[in-house]
């Protein structure tokens, strides 16, 4: 994959203005790695500025929060020796705006739960991601992926 971060239009992945919803559309697999991840959080930032949510704002640190956590839950828990990820960033016209973002892979027997209140003063290392995403997304969830095995977690930010 040949990409130039500061020009997203001049890259090879398929990006524009979809037909459907008045919406803008980005999606690529990326390698299931922390590598694949970290490209894919820096793409969805780049992607959302030359769409018109600015780097700096609450919406754009929002959604590109919301897309790190998905991306490297996908990494650290659904990862396959040998697949990669995809990742599907929606920017859906309306009022407000909303930015859908969906990152599937293909483990289908790790499914996220719905995270639950946070025992009293444990502090973990990891799995507090989906507990981000709950508070920071306006809604979320994951279907069976469609075509294959795995499963694709979504989740939706308004741009207000």
């Amino acid at each position: 994959m040949t990409s130039n971060i500061d020009s997203p239009s001049g890259t090879t992945q398929p990006a524009g203005v979809s037909p459907y919803l008045g919406s803008r559309v980005f999606t690529l697999r990326f390698t299931s790695t922390a590598r694949g991840a970290r490209l894919a959080r820096r793409l969805v930032a780049v992607r959302l500025d030359e769409w018109g949510v600015p780097f700096g704002t609450t919406a754009h640190e929002t959604v590109v929060l919301v897309a790190a956590e998905l991306t490297a839950n996908a990494v650290r828990h659904g990862h396959v020796p040998g697949r990669d990820f995809e990742l599907l960033l929606r920017l859906l016209n309306g009022a407000p705006a909303i930015a859908r973002i969906e990152v599937g892979d293909t483990r289908g027997e790790r499914l996220p739960v719905r995270p639950g209140p946070l025992p009293e003063g444990e502090l973990a290392e990891g799995g507090r991601g989906l507990v981000l995403v709950e508070r920071l997304a306006d809604r979320w969830g994951w279907y069976p992926r469609v075509g294959g095995p795995g499963k694709t977690v979504w989740a939706e930010c308004a741009l207000t």
